[in-house]
């Protein structure tokens, strides 16, 4: 009869584990950012369009924090200020009407991307 090893010893190296994780949270939150800013395009103060173009969606890894912005010098003007007049359709407030609506879809990208990284 074979002897039964009294011990062992199993060693888990999780590392690649919460790497691969991270990058599939930075995936889900370009994803999300990327919705929120299609969203939000559908509804920003529209001219010239100038505005509407400056949009940009990124996400900065190392904190895992996505962002949306929009690059004009009236930006923030058009964005606060709910006495001006726009456009049917258009409006104040669209980033951030944008992201509480887009919100739940924001969330179940990010939880797609995780999910996928488990498998």
């Amino acid at each position: 009869m074979a002897a039964v090893p009294q011990s062992f010893r199993i060693r888990f190296d999780g590392a690649p584990a919460a790497q691969e994780l991270r990058a599939a949270a930075a995936r889900g939150l370009l994803l999300g950012a990327e919705h929120v800013l299609g969203l939000s395009t559908d509804v920003v103060p529209l001219d010239e369009a100038a505005l509407q173009r400056s949009g940009t969606a990124s996400v900065d890894e190392p904190s895992l924090t996505a962002m949306v912005s929009y690059d004009t010098p009236y930006a923030v003007v058009q964005h606060e200020r709910m006495d001006l007049r726009h456009a049917p359709g258009r409006t104040a407030k669209y980033l951030e009407n944008s992201l509480n609506a887009g919100a739940r879809d924001v969330q179940a990208l990010i939880a797609a991307q995780l999910r996928r990284a488990l498998r």
